[in-house]
């Protein structure tokens, strides 16, 4: 059975934190590739995808309040509502990008690869290993895979 470090791409283009939103979504436009993975030196700190840069379109939702005995109880976090600040508002790819991205080690199989892509509906996937980043899998990736092997 195949695994991520049989599928990856080692050859990964990948931002900073400090790379500018418009130069980043240049970038995944013309690679035509849906995310890229954000580095310091090799260490993976955060992902950004194509939904990452279509969220700055996004209307700000102002979070539902809910009144019990006089005070007010929010049905939506304060910290989804920080969060979308910061994405609307984001000019470099630090400020805009997933922190925390959904990984897989090397020896991930691609059966779980693809559950993953599709219960989490994620098209990137970094393959790390501890937080080191040694290869990316698209869903493109898996498709030729799965197409090359005869659907086995």
């Amino acid at each position: 059975m195949f695994s991520a470090k049989d599928i990856m791409s080692t050859q990964v283009i990948t931002f900073t934190p400090d790379t500018e939103i418009v130069a980043a979504a240049r970038v995944l436009l013309e690679k035509r590739i849906n995310g890229a993975p954000v580095v310091e030196g090799d260490r993976l700190v955060g992902i950004l995808s194509q939904t990452d840069l279509v969220a700055q379109q996004k209307t700000l939702t102002m979070p539902t309040l809910f009144t019990l005995l006089d005070g007010f109880i929010p049905l939506r976090s304060y910290e989804k509502l920080d969060e979308d600040m910061r994405k609307i508002s984001a000019m470099t790819v630090g400020e805009a990008m997933t922190v925390k991205p959904v990984t897989v080690r090397p020896d991930t199989t691609i059966t779980d690869i693809a559950q993953i892509m599709v219960e989490k509906k994620i098209h990137t996937l970094p393959v790390v290993e501890g937080d080191r980043l040694v290869g990316v899998i698209g869903k493109e990736d898996v498709l030729r895979t799965l197409l090359n092997s005869g659907g086995r």
